[in-house]
């Protein structure tokens, strides 16, 4: 039997990246394909030598055609606040264009699919915690709805494609993910306070830091996309950890991993910006036995050493 290869788009974006590196693992062999927008090509650098990888620059924007592929991971999309408030329309370009794009993909070779949604889709919610069976509470013009917008049409896009098509498709539902590989000025809450806390400075807490997160490590959150990616389900499943943090609880526990004794500094709330996020894993854990094992300062101690290496790099280049 031929070795199976799978695509990924976003391959040289946080999330993309690991996932190479698991789908390696699994024995594919991996094309990665990115335009480079928000994904870093250093990402992919400890991959020069493996064999079975393949990295392309290119914009799934436009068709395009890697071959046949057994299994089409779309990853691609700017997914930090301060990535989508930039480049808002590329990021509404990625996930209208680029899904029908990739999903033509997995059409034409009769592959496997499957998408990387948001906790977004579900907005400010009010329901607590977020079912899948929830349909959301989202501003479809604000300010984070190229966004959140976007991932909802790539959903809708992907169950289209499946029903119309009978493309072989999955959703996975991300909740706030960190870990190594993140970008030190993406604007999201570990890397915010990791930087501020490694630097010395204070750290940037938005309104009364009473909102919530619920934070999954990367390597947790990789292999709930694996385990989705072998199983049947079509409809959205939630991937995250559902031990839910106030901000401010966040923000003691990266102060107690580093050592700081960085004070925290308020700010005003964004507009749209949710009071509250966790999700309901029970899904996950019924059909693909998955739950998250790494709690939050377990993490964040593994991901000290990247966020401390990638400060001293970007201090060297100022």
């Amino acid at each position: 039997m031929s070795q199976k290869r799978a695509l990924v788009t976003g391959g040289a974006g946080f999330l993309g990246s690991h996932l190479c590196d698991a789908l390696l693992a699994e024995g594919y062999a991996v094309i990665a394909v990115d335009n480079l927008l928000t994904g870093r090509r250093p990402n992919l650098d400890h991959l020069r030598n493996e064999p079975r990888f393949e990295f392309r620059k290119l914009d799934i924007n436009e068709p395009f055609d890697c071959g046949p592929v057994d299994y089409v991971f779309h990853f691609a999309s700017p997914a930090s606040p301060v990535d989508y408030t930039v480049h808002g329309i590329d990021t509404l370009k990625v996930g209208s264009l680029g899904t029908f794009h990739a999903l033509e993909v997995a059409r034409k070779y009769g592959a496997k699919y499957l998408v990387s949604s948001t906790s977004e889709c579900y907005g400010d919610p009010l329901e607590h915690p977020q079912k899948e069976t929830y349909w959301g509470h989202v501003n479809p013009i604000g300010p984070r709805s190229v966004y959140d917008e976007a991932k909802r049409f790539t959903e809708a896009v992907t169950m289209a494609y499946h029903r119309y098509h009978k493309v072989d498709t999955r959703i996975v539902r991300i909740f706030n993910t960190y870990g190594p590989r993140m970008q030190l000025n993406d604007g999201r809450v570990v890397p915010n306070f990791m930087k501020q806390a490694l630097r010395g400075e204070p750290l940037t807490v938005y309104g009364d830091g009473k909102q919530t997160r619920s934070f999954c490590y990367v390597s947790d959150e990789i292999e709930g996309f694996i385990r989705l990616s072998k199983s049947s389900e079509h409809l959205p499943v939630n991937i995250g950890n559902p031990t839910e943090f106030t901000i401010l609880e966040c923000a003691q526990h990266v102060l107690a991993v580093t050592g700081s004794k960085s004070a925290i500094k308020y700010e005003p709330l964004p507009q749209d910006d949710p009071k509250q996020r966790r999700p309901d894993i029970t899904k996950a854990r019924t059909l693909l036995g998955w739950e998250p094992k790494i709690d939050l300062e377990a993490g964040l101690r593994l991901s000290l050493d990247y966020f401390r290496k990638a400060l001293q790099e970007e201090t060297a280049r100022a």
